[in-house]
């Protein structure tokens, strides 16, 4: 039952993500095509940083929890996937995530996704930092090395796409 209302709430918040860049897009064709803030990791902005990278990242959560809903999730469990692809969207985004957001972006029991955060973190992937406001509250990033290579990860997704394109307009 919670499980059920986790998985709604998670696709509410997806469509509520597209729409939200769906208006994004519209403010800047107003704004005469002005782009937003470039994201900066670790002091710089990587050099093929994209905003497309953006959707294909949506695109590939959202289509994970869709899986979820057609198929059992123990057959495709990868919550630390999840995790980053939840963080790398939010960076992109330029929101901060509380350990609980993770949590639930990662759509696992929260003993899992704990489990799973020390994992990425203690392999450098992930960077935890202390809210100064709050004690009881952290925040979660990628580190600049692992938002570079999510980065490399979406730039090789996006060629491949616009490969299959062409093949399919020749073929």
């Amino acid at each position: 039952m919670l499980r059920s209302r986790a998985r709604n709430l998670i696709a509410a918040a997806n469509e509520m993500l597209g729409i939200a860049r769906d208006l994004e897009r519209m403010a800047a064709e107003n704004d005469g095509g002005a782009a937003g803030p470039r994201l900066v990791v670790a002091g710089h902005a990587p050099p093929d940083d994209h905003p497309y990278y953006l959707d294909l990242a949506r695109r590939a959560y959202a289509d994970r929890r869709r899986r979820d809903k057609m198929f059992l999730t123990e057959l495709f469990g990868e919550p630390a996937w999840d995790i980053l692809l939840d963080l790398f969207i939010s960076a992109k985004q330029g929101k901060r995530v509380s350990v609980s957001s993770a949590c639930i972006g990662a759509a696992v029991p929260t003993t899992t996704a704990l489990r799973w955060l020390a994992v990425l973190e203690s392999r450098g992937h992930i960077v935890r930092e202390d809210d100064p406001a709050d004690a009881r509250r952290a925040f979660l990033h990628l580190s600049a090395e692992t938002y570079s290579r999510m980065i490399d990860f979406f730039a090789a997704d996006h060629q491949s796409g616009m490969d299959r394109t062409a093949i399919a307009a020749n073929g």
